[in-house]
């Protein structure tokens, strides 16, 4: 920090590209669907949203254009300490909160009794080391997650990597490097697919470089997305950018050329979808709606899948018909955004409020 001025600027917040904040919601709510499917219905090429887990790497997309937009000019003034504060103050609460969530309903689980397999140093060393994203894929009942309280973690983990490595080196990348960079990582992804036969890894000890692969492209392209201004305006609105995010996490499965086509959606289709949202306008009568979906949408990646592990423990018990999956999994859904928009609005908000105002307050010292 230089003076007071100075850190009250840096501080302050800059305005967001709208319709990139509801397609977030839409891209979370599909995660969710796809989590509950994906126990449902094993077989990924009967599932109808079996490409839903690409809204990772969105997310990781939106990551890099958003950090590049916000962070580039300011970075070098900023430092890397008071960087890592701010992206603690925005990330860290729901890190903590869906650790919280996942402990509650380990040992509150109706189906299954994991605490008297794991006992309580065990059970602790489960939360500590979510809390602190620390990778510890030491539970086969979850098919050793790197966070078995909170799966979701795992792209966190990459996230908080992406972020560090950024204000240490990328935002002093230039423009040339930055290419090649994005086309070694293209070619990571090409090989993660040829070799697994997709790209839907990082999440557990068996496939955790995937998640390496997956961060690097995506976090670079939208990166190289940004810094080459690739913008594309467009008359599109929310509706238009909404059906056509869909329509990647519609695409059916196929076994043969899956390991072609989910590279080709990271590569190509993805990015375009940030510079086509990035470049549409919101119609008013649509604003209502797309900033509720940008308010719940880390909050519901984030606080959904302690009670996935219930679903998945009550799937194996209970056995339930297909009828009757159709009234739980959809009043389920609901209920978890419900769920989001309540933790928005009493936890994740108030809480980053209260120390994005302590941050500003020591900076006007």
């Amino acid at each position: 920090m230089t003076d007071n001025t100075t850190s009250l600027n840096l501080l302050k917040s800059k305005q967001h590209f709208e319709i990139l904040d509801g397609l977030r919601g839409l891209a979370a709510i599909a995660v969710v669907i796809f989590h509950f499917m994906e126990i449902a219905i094993s077989d990924y090429n009967k599932n109808f949203i079996s490409h839903g887990f690409l809204a990772v790497d969105f997310f990781f997309c939106l990551s890099g254009f958003v950090i590049t937009y916000a962070y580039d000019h300011r970075i070098a003034d900023m430092g890397l300490l008071s960087f890592i504060k701010l992206r603690l103050i925005r990330l860290q609460p729901l890190v903590i909160i869906g650790s919280i969530l996942g402990l509650f309903t380990l040992l509150l689980d109706p189906y299954s009794n994991l605490y008297a397999i794991y006992g309580f140093k065990e059970t602790a060393l489960f939360f500590i080391t979510s809390i602190l994203l620390i990778p510890y894929p030491m539970m086969p009942e979850r098919f050793f997650n790197l966070f078995s309280l909170n799966a979701p973690v795992w792209s966190l983990f990459w996230e908080y990597v992406a972020n560090i490595v950024y204000a240490v080196v990328l935002f002093k990348v230039a423009k040339k490097l930055l290419m090649l960079l994005v086309f070694l990582a293209a070619i990571s992804i090409c090989y993660v697919g040829w070799h697994s036969g997709n790209v839907g890894g990082g999440w557990g000890g068996m496939n955790f470089f995937d998640g390496l692969a997956r961060i690097a492209f995506s976090f670079l392209m939208g990166m190289l997305i940004y810094r080459s201004n690739w913008i594309i305006k467009n008359k599109l609105g929310l509706l238009g950018m909404s059906v056509l995010l869909l329509i990647a996490f519609l695409i059916p499965y196929n076994d043969h050329w899956n390991w072609l086509v989910e590279p080709i959606l990271i590569i190509f289709y993805l990015p375009l979808l940030v510079s086509l949202g990035a470049g549409a306008s919101l119609a008013a009568r649509h604003q209502k709606i797309n900033t509720i979906s940008g308010d719940i949408s880390y909050p519901l990646y984030m606080t959904h899948y302690p009670f996935i592990w219930i679903f998945l423990t009550y799937f194996v018990a209970e056995k339930p018909s297909a009828e009757r999956l159709w009234l739980v999994i959809p009043v389920s859904v609901i209920l978890l955004i419900g769920f989001a928009y309540l933790v928005f609005q009493f936890l994740d908000f108030p809480i980053r409020r209260y120390f994005t105002n302590k941050l500003k307050a020591s900076a006007n010292r």
